[in-house]
């Protein structure tokens, strides 16, 4: 099967460029799994010129906190807040003209969890909480009991968030695809981690607490994807998983504009195996 063309939005329509199309009154706000900051730094920084999100979220650094490249983010603009970890996990936000102010860099919840995975921060009037949700393959085991507790973790600490009445965004790697509509082939991944009924029942239960997932508000009924396997030609046929998300705090529901998916990033030489996710509000 030939892939759809190579657009902003998972069905292929194209849009243009968040560059030239986004005003001083909208706020644009993206996720982005880079799968490895040192290796795809050329893709980041292109997308950044190109997208030039208002904040940006990452995920995947795998590169320890030293290794960031501060520089060269600064030199096109964005400050940023990271919390990196060798060869694995690590976590930072982006902030187009500004720095964020770091809130906090873990997850409460777990002391002894060493893993960089979340990171929150205070950007252009929002608090934004940055995750790298565990993938918990093989399941059962000891992975995905940990994938569990982090999600229950991640529940209690977004139900203070809300609480708190701060106009909030959790933007990540959730690894859940919530329903059958995120996944190219469902029937193959009953067993997976990040399908089994017991994360998507943490998934809808964090939903349920008042947050607003973007991506599907605006395209209820649309298969669109933000991760596609470097194997099997996945992007080419298009088997893709919707495991990005972008969840809003019910005060920013009603500013939620535009939200898509930047396929054209996964098209690219070298590139991650994710897309990056966006949203746009009204200001």
């Amino acid at each position: 099967m030939n892939a759809p063309p190579v657009g902003r939005f998972g069905d292929g329509a194209a849009e243009p460029a968040a560059a030239q199309a986004h005003s001083t009154a909208v706020m644009k706000i993206a996720t982005f799994n880079i799968n490895g900051v040192g290796a795809r730094l050329p893709r980041l920084l292109e997308w950044l010129e190109e997208a030039a999100p208002d904040i940006a979220c990452l995920q995947e650094l795998k590169a320890p906190t030293e290794r960031f490249p501060e520089a060269e983010l600064k030199a096109l603009g964005y400050g940023a807040v990271w919390h990196g970890q060798k060869s694995w996990n690590g976590v930072a936000i982006l902030s187009r003209g500004d720095t964020p102010v770091e809130r906090t860099r873990a997850l409460p919840g777990d002391p002894d969890d060493a893993h960089s995975r979340y990171i929150e921060a205070e950007a252009k009037g929002l608090v934004i909480g940055c995750l790298y949700l565990p993938n918990g393959n093989p399941a059962p085991g000891p992975k995905f009991e940990y994938k569990l507790a982090w999600f229950e973790r991640l529940r209690a600490h977004a139900a203070g968030l809300l609480k708190s009445g701060a106009p909030t965004v959790l933007a990540g790697d959730f690894n859940v695809m919530p329903t059958e509509l995120d996944v190219y082939a469902p029937e193959r991944w009953g067993d997976d981690a990040l399908f089994r009924p017991e994360v998507r029942e943490a998934y809808a239960r964090l939903v349920a607490q008042g947050w607003t997932d973007a991506l599907r508000e605006l395209h209820p009924g649309e298969r669109i994807y933000t991760f596609w396997d470097y194997f099997r030609n996945a992007f080419t046929r298009n088997a893709g998983l919707r495991i990005d998300h972008l969840l809003l705090s019910p005060d920013l529901a009603p500013r939620l504009r535009a939200a898509g998916v930047d396929r054209e990033a996964r098209a690219k030489e070298k590139p991650s195996d994710h897309a990056p996710t966006w949203i746009e509000l009204d200001l």
